[in-house]
């Protein structure tokens, strides 16, 4: 089961169930959230919750696209409390495109790699036993997020603005602070991969970036293999193709693993608070050589996922910022 969250034609937010090419909206539901917390508090299936509020209105879920009046599939009503964090180095093909950025000699073996490779060794919680610590990383808040098909600015201070395609968990907390796992999304973790390649360190500057996900919420389990495409489109064709691959399959740690080291902090476990964990890259075009530039237009096609997500990237000016005295 999918659903998404958009704009009806009289402005007003809505939640609906994909049906192929219609939208079937959902009756009384304004968004995601409010759903979501009603489906915790019954202790039912949020794809029961769905089913039980399918009302028979539908819409174009074309004509919504071409508006452009999709909304993220999954948001708070306080972007203040919408968490969105992610951990790398989680795929079996994600070291080397690390490792080529951070490598300091042939025979080196990069702190990266010696991460990947624990992770390899040791990073699936089982039996309630958490695996190794993955890398974990800051992304923003809600008011960094960008609506599927919204522009992902380049700020004038960025090196550079590259794709990250990979799947998102989205999370919210009950009343005591329970994390549970509303479903996944196609995600794009767009970072600053020059200023991390100049140093390691840097890498919690190159992530406070925007980011998008969507179009839409995947209900239920995610699948051991996701397979999809990863592109760069430039001037109506395609620059830069990859094919996407995910899920546990294709990952050195499991999911229970990275939910466990994320939300083991009584931080993240604030009642009511929402959470987007990216859980990944496995391929990037920077990594190929393929730096992405101003009117590139950045594809994550996943068949398993519905439409796919497109977010253009567009630079946008930034002055220095200096702080005055009281």
């Amino acid at each position: 089961m999918r659903i998404i969250q958009f704009f009806d034609l009289r402005g007003q937010r809505r939640v609906a169930l994909v049906e192929g090419d219609y939208l079937r909206l959902l009756d009384g539901i304004r968004t995601v959230y409010e759903i979501a917390q009603r489906a915790i508090r019954r202790q039912q299936p949020l794809d029961e919750a769905v089913r039980q509020t399918i009302g028979q209105e539908t819409e174009s879920y074309e004509r919504v696209r071409e508006d452009g009046r999709l909304l993220l599939p999954f948001d708070h009503p306080d972007p203040y409390r919408f968490w969105a964090t992610g951990t790398g180095l989680t795929h079996l093909g994600s070291a080397t495109s690390r490792n080529a950025m951070h490598t300091a000699g042939e025979s080196a073996l990069t702190d990266s790699m010696k991460l990947f490779r624990d992770g390899l060794a040791r990073g699936r919680m089982v039996d309630d036993q958490p695996g190794s610590l993955p890398e974990w990383f800051f992304k923003g808040n809600g008011l960094s997020a960008v609506p599927p098909g919204g522009a992902l600015p380049l700020p004038g201070y960025a090196l550079d603005g590259g794709e990250e395609a990979e799947i998102v968990g989205l999370y919210l907390n009950d009343d005591a602070g329970q994390p549970y796992r509303v479903g996944f999304a196609l995600g794009n973790e767009y970072s600053d991969h020059v200023l991390e390649k100049q140093n390691y360190l840097y890498l919690a500057h190159s992530k406070l970036r925007a980011y998008s996900f969507g179009p839409e919420l995947r209900l239920g389990e995610l699948p051991a293999e996701v397979r999809g495409v990863s592109r760069i489109w430039r001037d109506g064709a395609v620059r830069w193709e990859r094919e996407f691959l995910s899920g546990e399959a294709h990952m050195s740690h499991n999911l229970a693993n990275l939910e466990h080291h994320h939300f083991q902090y009584p931080l993240f476990r604030q009642p009511g608070d929402a959470h987007c964990h990216f859980f990944g890259a496995a391929v990037l075009s920077f990594s190929d050589g393929v730096p992405a530039q101003p009117g590139d237009v950045f594809e994550l096609n996943v068949p398993l996922f519905g439409q796919p997500l497109r977010n253009p990237l567009v630079a946008v000016p930034s002055e220095p910022v200096r702080v005055r005295a009281l």
